[in-house]
């Protein structure tokens, strides 16, 4: 039960970075700055997703290898999304 629980909080965190950048993007034709808190609320997920993967790892539900992978990918976007904030001051 408890993998469920742990797959359906990624899912949500993971969903939650898209979801952000996609209301903040619809906002930002009024306010930039505004797109920056949801860039910022998309970088939260993206962290959140990190504590799950580690989290995941440390229960044996993924690999090293997997564990590894996932978190450089997120790192990376992570990495994106502190540019994308960047460029907007």
């Amino acid at each position: 039960m408890e993998q469920y629980a742990l797959a359906d909080r990624l899912r949500r965190s993971s969903k939650g970075i898209c979801a952000n950048l996609a209301e903040g993007f619809a906002k930002q034709t009024h306010s930039k700055p505004e797109f920056a808190r949801f860039i910022s609320m998309a970088m939260g997920s993206c962290s959140e997703v990190e504590t799950w993967i580690s989290y995941a790892f440390d229960l044996g539900y993924i690999s090293q290898p997997q564990h590894d992978d996932w978190l450089q990918a997120y790192a990376h976007i992570h990495g994106m999304l502190i540019n994308l904030r960047e460029k907007l001051k």
